[in-house]
């Protein structure tokens, strides 16, 4: 279904229509390679490739967006002590609602999700749902039996009347573990292998469904700059996508860093 171009930018979050009228009459939007004037112009959306001031974008109907989370950024829009990941966020995708699929602490690194998508995000973060969360975690001290038999039995938090178990738990070596979670309580890697009689150092993330920081994230230059965490737009579909309705069903593996454990 066509659409003008001053709306259509409006549904990318270049801005309010006013606006995105006012970016198309500046000359500072091209529509398939060629520079467009009129914003009351009708445009198919779909699959449709535009810029704005230079930068290249294509139209999403919903956006689904993986990050390489960096260390000292909060995953908030009101952040209290760190930078706010929606700082390494471009404008426009901030600007339409996309969200965190989840959260991260601040000293934690690793893939994250981002969408505008509610039924996606609630498919991936609802407790109902039980989607399961792996971790592969650096631990302070040797991991010995007892620490995974307590993680698998299930060890005592002081907000759960009953204790909470990993679903599973592989040793990798003497000090790495993959745990597999499938709650979303605070701080629950940390809390739980602490109830255990251990403590959590660095980690590596490594994948969230069927995507991983290596085939759906590169590194940006620098710590500093807004590619610090790089991003990457992906459609909901292809091997490398998430499809909103089977991505509930797949593994989430994230980072845990060591600078507050």
């Amino acid at each position: 279904m066509a659409m003008t171009l001053e709306r259509l930018l409006h549904t990318q979050g270049f801005g309010s229509r006013k606006e995105c009228r006012a970016l198309v009459r500046q000359g500072r939007v091209t529509v398939g390679g060629r520079p467009c004037a009129d914003p009351f112009v009708e445009c198919a959306p779909e699959g449709l490739a535009f810029s704005v001031d230079g930068e290249a974008w294509r139209w999403r109907e919903r956006v689904y967006l993986a990050m390489h989370k960096p260390a000292g950024h909060e995953c908030s829009r009101k952040p209290l002590h760190h930078p706010s990941v929606f700082g390494l966020l471009p404008p426009p995708l901030i600007t339409r609602g996309a969200q965190p699929v989840g959260r991260l602490d601040e000293d934690t690194t690793g893939l994250l999700l981002f969408s505008d998508d509610g039924q996606f995000i609630h498919a991936l973060t609802s407790p109902k749902r039980r989607v399961a969360k792996v971790y592969r975690v650096t631990l302070r001290h040797p991991a010995d039996d007892a620490l995974m038999a307590a993680l698998l039995a299930g060890v005592e938090l002081r907000d759960d009347p009953e204790p909470v178990a990993a679903t599973a738990c592989e040793r990798i070596d003497e000090r790495d573990l993959r745990l597999t979670l499938t709650g979303g309580r605070y701080h629950q890697v940390k809390r739980m292998v602490a109830a255990a009689g251990n403590r959590v150092g660095p980690c590596t993330a490594r994948r969230w469904a069927a995507m991983s920081c290596r085939t759906t994230c590169r590194r940006g230059p620098g710590r500093g700059s807004r590619r610090a965490t790089c991003w990457a737009e992906r459609a909901a579909r292809g091997p490398r996508g998430v499809n909103p309705r089977t991505a509930a069903g797949g593994l989430v593996e994230r980072t845990w860093s060591a600078t507050n454990a």
